[in-house]
């Protein structure tokens, strides 16, 4: 297993938008399941409902994991995207 703790950079949180632009990112990688957590509670990262549900608002931590030791590239992608403002 790999993760990468990262803090939420878009200002209001992962609400629609900023859900919605990481969600499909990580939909992308088909043959990758990737899981975002929120202290207690985790997340299919591909799922929009899901990610927005965590209720991660601007700052809060998360971590993102997968079980594909092979897929750190896309691991990276993916916590940079929650670490950039979407909302530009």
């Amino acid at each position: 297993m790999i993760s990468r703790t990262v803090k939420v950079g878009s200002p209001h949180g992962l609400h629609a938008r900023p859900a919605a632009i990481f969600a499909n990112a990580a939909g992308e990688y088909e043959d990758i399941e990737f899981t975002l957590t929120k202290g207690d509670e985790s997340a299919d990262a591909a799922s929009l409902l899901e990610v927005m549900t965590l209720g991660a608002e601007f700052g809060d931590e998360v971590t993102l994991s997968t079980d594909d030791d092979s897929a750190t590239e896309a691991l990276e992608v993916l916590a940079a995207l929650l670490e950039e403002n979407q909302e530009q």
